[in-house]
C-alpha cells in the first residue's frame, strides 16, 4: 500500500457531474482539500456522449425549477468567461402532426410560442415536413459545449488546491471517515477522506453497494450519430428540432416484408416511439449535424469500453435517418447514400423510473450522491453541483432539493404523482 491522501472530500468520478460538484464546493464554499478519482481521463466517459443540449421543458415543475437554476448558473459562467463553453439561446422546435394539441400546452411549465398552420409554420421553420400542423418553440433553451464547461470548472478547481487521482475505488470503509483502497497504475493507495461524494455515473450502483446501499437506477444505452452534411440539408440556425409523434419507420414494400420476417429486426416494422431529434453542430460556419433517438428502454449492464456495447446497433445510422428524414425531408437523399464522415457512439442513460436526479445525503453520514442524471448530464450538472455541494456544506438549500434526494422515497403523494406520469421528460 503506498503513501495514504488525507483530505476533507474525496469525490468518485471525473465525468462532468463530479466536476461541477468539485467546482461549487470549491467557488460557492471555500474548500480547498478535494480529490477527485477516477481511472479514466476526466470527461472521457459517459459525459463525452452528451447531446449537448439544455431546456427547461418538462412535465413537473420541480424539474422545471431545477432546470431553471442550471441554466441561471450557466448564463453566469457564460457572463463571466466570455461564453467559453459556446453557449447558444435557439431553443427547442417541437413539431407535431396531431390536430388536437391540447394535452401538450396544459402540460407546458416553460415560456413557449406557438406557430400552426402550414403557410405560419413553412415561414418560420422552412425545413420542417409539410404534415406537420403545430410547432412549440421552447424559448429557454438550446445548446452548450459540455466538454469546454467541464474544462474551465476542472482548471477552476486545480487553481483553488484541488486535486486528481488517476485509479479505481475497489473497497470503501467508514468509521467516523471514511477510507478508501484505490487501484491505481503505482499500485495501491488509500485515501482518507471527511466525506465522501459518489459520483460515478453509470457506475454509481457499484461504487454504493460499497457502503451498503442499493439504489433504486438503472442504466439505458441509447446512440446518436453526427454526420458532416455536405449536402447542407440542415439550416445552420435551426433550434434542436424534435419530433414528437410515435411513427413507423418509412420502409419499402420489399424492406417492409424482409423486416416483417426477421425475428431480430420485426421491431422495426411497428409503431415507434417519438423524440427522435437533429441539431446543426460547430455553429452557423460548422458542416456537421447531430442526430438522436432514445428509443432503446431495456437496462444493461455499463461496459469498461463503451465500443463493447452490445447494443451499439451497426444499423442505427440508416433507422435515425429514416425516421428523422419523415420530419426533415431534406434528409432523404443520405437514406439511399448515407454520409460518408461520420460518427456513431452511444452512452449510458443512469435513471430512475421516475426520471429524476438523485442528488443528497447517502447512507453513512458525511456519504453524498449526485447521480442519475439521465440524458441530461451537461445540462442539469451545474444545479446538481451547487445543490451538492451546499448538501455537503449544510447550507440553504433550494425548497425543491428535497424532492431530488432519496428523500423523496418516503413522500407517497409525490411518488405517486411522478410515476404516474405519461411524460417523464426523456428524449
Amino acid at each position: 500500500m503506498g503513501k495514504s491522501i488525507d483530505v476533507e472530500v474525496a469525490i468518485i468520478g471525473a465525468g462532468i457531474a463530479g466536476i461541477s460538484a468539485a467546482y461549487y464546493l470549491c467557488e460557492q464554499n471555500g474548500k480547498t482539500s478535494v480529490l477527485l478519482i477516477d481511472k479514466r481521463q476526466p470527461m472521457s466517459y459517459t459525459s463525452a456522449q452528451s447531446g449537448d443540449n439544455y431546456r427547461d421543458w418538462w412535465p413537473h415543475p420541480v424539474m422545471v425549477e431545477f432546470s431553471g437554476f442550471s441554466i441561471d448558473l450557466m448564463e453566469k459562467i457564460r457572463r463571466d468567461t466570455d461564453n467559453v463553453f459556446n453557449m447558444t439561446d435557439r431553443g427547442y422546435v417541437l413539431a407535431t402532426r396531431r390536430e388536437d394539441i391540447g394535452d401538450l400546452v396544459a402540460g407546458l411549465h416553460a415560456d413557449a410560442d406557438i406557430v400552426s398552420g402550414r403557410r405560419h409554420i413553412a415561414a418560420a421553420y422552412p425545413a420542417l415536413a409539410d404534415d406537420i400542423r403545430h410547432v412549440v418553440h421552447i424559448r429557454r433553451a438550446g445548446d452548450i459545449s459540455g466538454q469546454q464547461l467541464g474544462s474551465f470548472m476542472l482548471n477552476r478547481v486545480r487553481a483553488a488546491g484541488g486535486r486528481r487521482l488517476a485509479g479505481e475505488v475497489v473497497r470503501i470503509d467508514y468509521d467516523r471517515r471514511f477510507s478508501l483502497d484505490v487501484s491505481t497504475p503505482d499500485g495501491n493507495q488509500r485515501v482518507h477522506a471527511e466525506k465522501l461524494l459518489v459520483a460515478a455515473g453509470p457506475f454509481a450502483g457499484k461504487v454504493s453497494a460499497m457502503l451498503g446501499i442499493e439504489l433504486r437506477i438503472r442504466n439505458v444505452f441509447q446512440q446518436k450519430i453526427a454526420f458532416e452534411d455536405v449536402l447542407g440539408s440542415v439550416p445552420r440556425d435551426m433550434p434542436f428540432t424534435i419530433d414528437l409523434d410515435e411513427r413507423t419507420i418509412e420502409w419499402t414494400d420489399g424492406e417492409l416484408e424482409m423486416l416483417a420476417e426477421d425475428p431480430e429486426l420485426e421491431w422495426l416494422v411497428r409503431e415507434m416511439p417519438g423524440g427522435t431529434h437533429c441539431r446543426p453542430d460547430g455553429g452557423v460556419n460548422g458542416k456537421w449535424v447531430k442526430l438522436g433517438w432514445a428509443y432503446n428502454s431495456a437496462s444493461s449492464e455499463p461496459q469498461e469500453d463503451l465500443a463493447n456495447e452490445p447494443r451499439l446497433d451497426p444499423s442505427f445510422a440508416e433507422i435515425v435517418i429514416r425516421r428523422a428524414s419523415s420530419l426533415l425531408p431534406s434528409l432523404t437523399p443520405y437514406v439511399e447514400k448515407p454520409p460518408v464522415r461520420r460518427s456513431h457512439y452511444g452512452g449510458y442513460y443512469t435513471m430512475t423510473d421516475e426520471n429524476w436526479p438523485l442528488i443528497g445525503p447517502l447512507g453513512p453520514d458525511g456519504a453524498f450522491l449526485v447521480g442519475a442524471l439521465s440524458g441530461f448530464g451537461s445540462m442539469a450538472a451545474c444545479a446538481a453541483g451547487s445543490i451538492c455541494a451546499t448538501w455537503m456544506c449544510g447550507g440553504q438549500l433550494p425548497d425543491y432539493a428535497r424532492d431530488l434526494s432519496l428523500a423523496r422515497y418516503e413522500n407517497v403523494e409525490l411518488m405517486s404523482a411522478i410515476t404516474g406520469e405519461a411524460n417523464r421528460g426523456l428524449l
